[in-house]
Protein backbone atom coordinates (compact mmCIF):
# COMPACT_ATOMS: atom_id res chain seq x y z
CA UNK A 1 0.00 0.00 0.00
CA UNK A 2 1.38 3.42 -0.96
CA UNK A 3 1.92 6.22 1.53
CA UNK A 4 -0.84 8.19 -0.18
CA UNK A 5 -3.37 5.41 0.44
CA UNK A 6 -2.16 4.91 4.01
CA UNK A 7 -2.55 8.62 4.71
CA UNK A 8 -6.05 8.61 3.24
CA UNK A 9 -7.03 5.47 5.16
CA UNK A 10 -5.82 6.79 8.53
CA UNK A 11 -7.33 10.19 7.80
CA UNK A 12 -10.74 8.76 6.93
CA UNK A 13 -10.66 6.52 10.01
CA UNK A 14 -9.97 9.53 12.21
CA UNK A 15 -12.69 11.66 10.61
CA UNK A 16 -15.16 8.77 10.85
CA UNK A 17 -14.55 8.39 14.58
CA UNK A 18 -14.62 12.14 15.22
CA UNK A 19 -17.99 12.25 13.49
CA UNK A 20 -19.49 9.99 16.16
CA UNK A 21 -18.25 11.73 19.31
CA UNK A 22 -20.98 14.41 19.47
CA UNK A 23 -23.56 11.60 19.55
CA UNK A 24 -21.49 9.76 22.15
CA UNK A 25 -21.39 12.90 24.33
CA UNK A 26 -25.13 13.40 24.19
CA UNK A 27 -26.03 9.74 24.78
CA UNK A 28 -23.57 9.42 27.68
CA UNK A 29 -24.93 12.58 29.33
CA UNK A 30 -28.32 10.89 29.58
CA UNK A 31 -26.76 8.57 32.17
CA UNK A 32 -23.93 10.62 33.71
CA UNK A 33 -23.51 14.20 34.90
CA UNK A 34 -20.88 16.21 32.96
CA UNK A 35 -18.19 15.86 35.66
CA UNK A 36 -18.91 12.15 36.07
CA UNK A 37 -18.59 11.61 32.33
CA UNK A 38 -15.33 13.53 32.28
CA UNK A 39 -13.89 11.54 35.20
CA UNK A 40 -14.64 8.16 33.59
CA UNK A 41 -13.60 9.30 30.10
CA UNK A 42 -10.29 10.72 31.35
CA UNK A 43 -9.50 7.42 33.10
CA UNK A 44 -10.24 5.56 29.86
CA UNK A 45 -8.09 7.99 27.85
CA UNK A 46 -5.12 7.37 30.15
CA UNK A 47 -5.43 3.64 29.48
CA UNK A 48 -5.72 4.27 25.73
CA UNK A 49 -2.79 6.70 25.55
CA UNK A 50 -0.53 4.49 27.67
CA UNK A 51 -1.37 1.63 25.29
CA UNK A 52 -0.51 3.80 22.28
CA UNK A 53 2.81 4.79 23.88
CA UNK A 54 3.64 1.15 24.61
CA UNK A 55 2.67 0.07 21.08
CA UNK A 56 4.83 2.79 19.55
CA UNK A 57 7.73 2.04 21.89
CA UNK A 58 7.64 5.57 23.32
CA UNK A 59 7.31 4.90 27.05
CA UNK A 60 10.95 5.99 27.36
CA UNK A 61 9.95 9.44 26.08
CA UNK A 62 8.35 10.11 29.46
CA UNK A 63 11.77 9.83 31.14
CA UNK A 64 13.21 12.54 28.89
CA UNK A 65 10.76 15.23 29.94
CA UNK A 66 12.42 18.19 31.65
CA UNK A 67 11.07 19.92 34.75
CA UNK A 68 10.13 22.93 32.61
CA UNK A 69 8.13 20.73 30.26
CA UNK A 70 6.47 18.99 33.20
CA UNK A 71 5.28 22.36 34.48
CA UNK A 72 3.93 23.11 31.00
CA UNK A 73 2.04 19.81 31.06
CA UNK A 74 0.55 20.69 34.45
CA UNK A 75 -0.76 23.97 32.99
CA UNK A 76 -2.02 22.28 29.83
CA UNK A 77 -3.66 19.52 31.90
CA UNK A 78 -5.60 22.17 33.82
CA UNK A 79 -6.82 23.55 30.48
CA UNK A 80 -7.31 20.23 28.70
CA UNK A 81 -8.79 17.85 29.77
CA UNK A 82 -10.04 19.61 32.92
CA UNK A 83 -11.43 23.05 32.05
CA UNK A 84 -12.08 22.40 28.35
CA UNK A 85 -14.22 19.30 28.81
CA UNK A 86 -15.99 20.63 31.93
CA UNK A 87 -17.24 23.53 29.81
CA UNK A 88 -17.86 21.47 26.67
CA UNK A 89 -19.82 18.70 28.40
CA UNK A 90 -21.96 21.27 30.21
CA UNK A 91 -22.69 22.91 26.84
CA UNK A 92 -23.75 19.54 25.42
CA UNK A 93 -25.89 19.01 28.52
CA UNK A 94 -27.78 22.25 27.82
CA UNK A 95 -27.91 22.27 24.01
CA UNK A 96 -29.04 19.82 21.34
CA UNK A 97 -26.02 18.03 19.89
CA UNK A 98 -26.73 19.56 16.47
CA UNK A 99 -26.12 23.01 18.00
CA UNK A 100 -23.21 22.28 20.35
CA UNK A 101 -21.15 20.41 17.75
CA UNK A 102 -21.05 23.14 15.04
CA UNK A 103 -20.48 25.90 17.62
CA UNK A 104 -17.50 24.03 19.04
CA UNK A 105 -16.14 23.75 15.50
CA UNK A 106 -15.41 27.51 15.51
CA UNK A 107 -12.26 26.85 17.57
CA UNK A 108 -10.08 27.43 14.48
CA UNK A 109 -11.50 30.93 14.14
CA UNK A 110 -10.96 31.55 17.86
CA UNK A 111 -7.37 30.39 17.42
CA UNK A 112 -6.84 32.98 14.70
CA UNK A 113 -8.26 35.72 16.93
CA UNK A 114 -6.09 34.80 19.92
CA UNK A 115 -2.98 34.48 17.75
CA UNK A 116 -3.04 38.23 17.19
CA UNK A 117 -2.37 39.31 20.82
CA UNK A 118 -0.59 36.15 22.00
CA UNK A 119 1.61 35.29 19.01
CA UNK A 120 1.91 38.71 17.39
CA UNK A 121 0.26 37.62 14.15
CA UNK A 122 -1.43 40.16 11.92
CA UNK A 123 -5.02 40.03 10.76
CA UNK A 124 -5.88 40.78 7.16
CA UNK A 125 -9.20 41.71 5.59
CA UNK A 126 -9.56 38.11 4.44
CA UNK A 127 -9.11 36.94 8.03
CA UNK A 128 -11.79 39.36 9.18
CA UNK A 129 -14.13 38.20 6.41
CA UNK A 130 -13.57 34.55 7.40
CA UNK A 131 -14.35 35.36 11.03
CA UNK A 132 -17.54 37.26 10.14
CA UNK A 133 -18.73 34.44 7.87
CA UNK A 134 -18.16 31.81 10.59
CA UNK A 135 -19.83 33.77 13.36
CA UNK A 136 -22.77 34.55 11.10
CA UNK A 137 -23.18 30.77 10.94
CA UNK A 138 -23.11 30.70 14.76
CA UNK A 139 -25.97 33.21 14.87
CA UNK A 140 -27.98 31.20 12.33
CA UNK A 141 -27.62 28.00 14.36
CA UNK A 142 -28.15 29.59 17.78
CA UNK A 143 -31.33 31.42 16.73
CA UNK A 144 -32.68 28.46 14.74
CA UNK A 145 -32.64 30.67 11.67
CA UNK A 146 -34.63 33.50 13.27
CA UNK A 147 -31.78 35.97 12.79
CA UNK A 148 -33.70 39.24 13.00
CA UNK A 149 -35.22 38.40 16.38
CA UNK A 150 -31.80 37.43 17.80
CA UNK A 151 -33.56 35.11 20.26
CA UNK A 152 -31.02 32.43 21.19
CA UNK A 153 -32.31 28.95 21.97
CA UNK A 154 -30.17 28.70 25.13
CA UNK A 155 -27.82 31.65 25.74
CA UNK A 156 -25.91 29.88 28.52
CA UNK A 157 -25.31 26.79 26.41
CA UNK A 158 -24.22 28.90 23.43
CA UNK A 159 -21.83 30.90 25.62
CA UNK A 160 -20.32 27.70 27.05
CA UNK A 161 -19.90 26.09 23.61
CA UNK A 162 -18.13 29.20 22.30
CA UNK A 163 -16.16 29.53 25.54
CA UNK A 164 -14.80 26.01 25.14
CA UNK A 165 -13.20 27.11 21.86
CA UNK A 166 -11.16 29.71 23.76
CA UNK A 167 -9.74 27.03 26.07
CA UNK A 168 -8.96 24.73 23.12
CA UNK A 169 -7.27 27.54 21.18
CA UNK A 170 -5.17 28.47 24.23
CA UNK A 171 -4.02 24.84 24.46
CA UNK A 172 -2.81 24.95 20.87
CA UNK A 173 -0.99 28.24 21.42
CA UNK A 174 0.70 27.19 24.69
CA UNK A 175 1.66 23.87 23.10
CA UNK A 176 3.52 25.47 20.17
CA UNK A 177 6.74 25.69 22.18
CA UNK A 178 6.59 22.18 23.60
CA UNK A 179 9.45 19.86 22.68
CA UNK A 180 7.84 16.67 24.01
CA UNK A 181 6.68 13.86 21.76
CA UNK A 182 3.02 14.78 21.04
CA UNK A 183 1.52 11.52 22.33
CA UNK A 184 3.68 11.55 25.46
CA UNK A 185 2.73 15.18 26.05
CA UNK A 186 -0.97 14.43 25.72
CA UNK A 187 -0.64 11.51 28.16
CA UNK A 188 1.02 13.80 30.73
CA UNK A 189 -1.65 16.47 30.23
CA UNK A 190 -4.38 13.95 31.03
CA UNK A 191 -2.36 12.48 33.90
CA UNK A 192 -2.03 15.88 35.57
CA UNK A 193 -5.60 16.86 34.70
CA UNK A 194 -7.14 13.74 36.25
CA UNK A 195 -6.66 14.78 39.94
CA UNK A 196 -8.33 18.12 39.21
CA UNK A 197 -11.27 16.33 37.62
CA UNK A 198 -11.54 13.96 40.61
CA UNK A 199 -11.50 16.84 43.11
CA UNK A 200 -14.12 18.76 41.11
CA UNK A 201 -16.33 15.67 40.88
CA UNK A 202 -16.16 15.03 44.64
CA UNK A 203 -16.78 18.73 45.37
CA UNK A 204 -19.53 19.64 42.93
CA UNK A 205 -21.02 16.27 42.00
CA UNK A 206 -20.50 12.70 43.20
CA UNK A 207 -18.73 9.59 42.04
CA UNK A 208 -20.78 7.90 39.32
CA UNK A 209 -22.78 4.81 40.15
CA UNK A 210 -22.36 1.95 37.71
CA UNK A 211 -24.52 2.24 34.61
CA UNK A 212 -23.71 0.07 31.61
CA UNK A 213 -24.76 2.66 28.98
CA UNK A 214 -22.98 5.44 30.87
CA UNK A 215 -19.76 3.49 31.39
CA UNK A 216 -19.67 2.28 27.79
CA UNK A 217 -20.28 5.82 26.55
CA UNK A 218 -17.54 7.23 28.78
CA UNK A 219 -15.13 4.50 27.67
CA UNK A 220 -15.89 5.28 24.02
CA UNK A 221 -15.32 9.00 24.57
CA UNK A 222 -12.09 8.37 26.47
CA UNK A 223 -10.63 5.82 24.06
CA UNK A 224 -11.54 7.60 20.85
CA UNK A 225 -12.28 11.33 21.33
CA UNK A 226 -9.49 11.78 23.88
CA UNK A 227 -7.05 9.07 22.90
CA UNK A 228 -6.66 6.83 19.88
CA UNK A 229 -7.85 9.28 17.22
CA UNK A 230 -5.00 11.62 18.16
CA UNK A 231 -2.48 8.89 17.27
CA UNK A 232 -4.41 8.00 14.09
CA UNK A 233 -4.39 11.62 12.91
CA UNK A 234 -0.67 12.02 13.59
CA UNK A 235 -0.04 8.81 11.62
CA UNK A 236 -2.13 10.09 8.71
CA UNK A 237 -0.19 13.35 8.62
CA UNK A 238 3.11 11.48 8.86
CA UNK A 239 2.35 9.36 5.79
CA UNK A 240 0.95 12.38 3.93
CA UNK A 241 4.17 14.34 4.51
CA UNK A 242 6.32 11.69 2.81
CA UNK A 243 7.41 12.20 -0.83
CA UNK A 244 4.63 10.02 -2.29
CA UNK A 245 2.07 10.83 0.42
CA UNK A 246 0.13 13.46 -1.50
CA UNK A 247 0.76 16.30 0.95
CA UNK A 248 -0.70 17.12 4.35
CA UNK A 249 -3.20 19.62 2.90
CA UNK A 250 -4.98 16.80 1.08
CA UNK A 251 -5.50 14.91 4.33
CA UNK A 252 -6.28 18.05 6.37
CA UNK A 253 -9.20 18.82 4.03
CA UNK A 254 -10.88 15.60 5.19
CA UNK A 255 -11.69 17.35 8.46
CA UNK A 256 -14.39 19.34 6.68
CA UNK A 257 -16.37 16.11 6.25
CA UNK A 258 -16.61 15.51 9.99
CA UNK A 259 -19.29 18.03 11.09
CA UNK A 260 -21.67 17.07 8.28
CA UNK A 261 -21.22 13.35 8.94
CA UNK A 262 -21.76 14.13 12.61
CA UNK A 263 -25.22 15.52 11.86
CA UNK A 264 -26.17 12.22 10.25
CA UNK A 265 -25.09 10.29 13.36
CA UNK A 266 -26.87 12.79 15.61
CA UNK A 267 -30.10 12.24 13.69
CA UNK A 268 -30.01 8.44 13.70
CA UNK A 269 -28.27 7.75 17.03
CA UNK A 270 -29.46 10.61 19.23
CA UNK A 271 -32.83 10.99 17.52
CA UNK A 272 -32.70 14.73 16.86
CA UNK A 273 -34.49 16.16 13.85
CA UNK A 274 -31.82 18.20 12.07
CA UNK A 275 -33.06 21.74 11.45
CA UNK A 276 -32.38 23.45 8.09
CA UNK A 277 -30.86 26.33 10.07
CA UNK A 278 -28.27 23.95 11.53
CA UNK A 279 -27.12 22.82 8.09
CA UNK A 280 -27.08 26.39 6.75
CA UNK A 281 -25.21 27.73 9.77
CA UNK A 282 -22.69 24.91 9.65
CA UNK A 283 -22.06 25.67 5.97
CA UNK A 284 -21.17 29.27 6.92
CA UNK A 285 -18.84 28.05 9.70
CA UNK A 286 -17.08 25.63 7.35
CA UNK A 287 -16.79 28.33 4.68
CA UNK A 288 -15.11 30.65 7.18
CA UNK A 289 -12.72 27.91 8.30
CA UNK A 290 -11.90 27.03 4.68
CA UNK A 291 -11.22 30.66 3.83
CA UNK A 292 -8.91 30.96 6.82
CA UNK A 293 -7.08 27.72 5.95
CA UNK A 294 -6.69 28.76 2.29
CA UNK A 295 -5.16 32.05 3.35
CA UNK A 296 -2.80 30.32 5.79
CA UNK A 297 -1.54 27.94 3.09
CA UNK A 298 -0.86 30.80 0.68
Amino acid sequence: MTNRKKALLYGLATVGIWSTVASAFKISLRHLAPLQLLLCACAASLVALSGVLAFQGKISELKKVTRRELLRCVLLGALNPFLYYVILFRAYDLLPAQEAQPLNYTWAITLSLLSVPLLGQKMSLKDLAAILVSYFGVVVISTHGNILALKFSNPTGVALALGSTIIWALCWIFNTRSTIDPTAGLFLNFLFGFPLILIATLTFSELPSFSTPGMLGAAYVGFFEMGITFALWLTAMKYAARPDGGGTARVANLIFLSPFLSLIFIHFLVGEDILPATVAGLAFIIAGNALMQYKARK
